[in-house]
């Protein structure tokens, strides 16, 4: 029978202490359960060692023995012992996995140093939390500038979620109860979303503001005057003071980027203005700009 190094399964020294016996095979048991495998034998196989190394270790006194006898197992007359005393006791007290193993589920080894089990040991079932999802959802600047509805398919199931208006780029966003199923009974895990934002507009977004350039003819920079220029809520008139310079900036209030989760309240918009020079003049416009720059 061969002699099966328990710490060496569970990944730990033999220093290691009872709170890292149980992360290990937490983390163990989780990864390898038969319902997480259905169809792997090695990983069914690898999670019964795993069970019976947490039987042995998480117990103080099965710990001591194992410690004491190792691999010199066959040849101490205490197992025997061991046995008969391990057979009279109640149950484990050790936190294992769900299930009911029976005799054949233990290697040997371990009924050798232990004891028979057979059908009498009832595992205590733990219930497991299921598994986090992560998912990305790609959405235009355009799209957040107003709360809306959308549907994820997420493991065949259709789930209607609400994007606030004024979601961040890189934004996460938790659903609750719609990641990975639980273990034994256990709750469900989360599903997780992380907004990826385009730009698709000629704004650029810092925070809840909107900064964007206008071209300005010569003439009105000069004169003064109207004009109409685009926000995300459609277009508005705007009124350009005479002798403005090229590359002044103005203020619109309330025309930014809508505050996530604050409903009625918005960023503002600068605006850049960019005088632009006239080109292709013909020669009566030539003249007049000669006797402006005289004047």
């Amino acid at each position: 029978m061969e002699y099966i190094d328990y710490y060496k399964v569970l990944g730990l020294d033999k220093n290691a202490s009872q709170e890292d016996i149980k992360k290990a095979y937490r983390k163990l048991a989780r990864k390898l359960h038969p319902d997480l495998n259905p169809n792997d034998k090695e990983a069914h196989k690898k999670f019964q060692q795993v069970n019976e190394a947490n039987e042995v270790l998480s117990d103080p006194e099965k710990r001591k023995k194992y410690d004491q006898y190792g691999k010199d197992w066959q040849h101490v007359e205490q197992f025997e012992q061991a046995r008969q005393s391990q057979q009279r006791s109640r149950g484990f007290g050790a936190e294992t996995f769900s299930g009911n193993f029976e005799e054949s589920d233990f290697s040997d080894f371990f009924n050798s140093m232990f004891g028979d089990m057979g059908g009498r040991f009832q595992q205590r079932q733990t219930k497991y939390r299921g598994e986090d999802y992560q998912a990305e959802l790609q959405l235009n600047l355009a799209d957040i500038y107003k709360t809306h509805h959308q549907t994820l398919t997420v493991n065949g199931k259709n789930i209607r979620i609400t994007i606030p208006a004024g979601v961040e780029n890189g934004q996460k966003i938790k659903i609750s109860g719609h990641g990975g199923p639980g273990i034994n009974g256990g709750p469900a895990g989360d599903l997780y979303i992380t907004f990826h934002i385009i730009n698709n507009t000629k704004f650029k977004r810092q925070g809840n503001d909107l900064y964007t350039t206008v071209d300005l003819d010569l003439y009105t920079a000069v004169l003064g005057g109207e004009i109409t220029i685009d926000t995300l809520d459609g277009k508005v008139k705007l009124k350009v003071k005479p002798e403005t310079q090229n590359g002044t900036k103005i203020k619109l209030k309330g025309k930014g980027f809508p505050v996530y989760k604050k409903e009625g309240e918005f960023g503002d918009m600068v605006i850049t203005f960019q005088v632009k020079i006239p080109t292709n003049l013909t020669e009566k416009q030539k003249e007049l700009f000669e006797q402006l720059s005289k004047l």
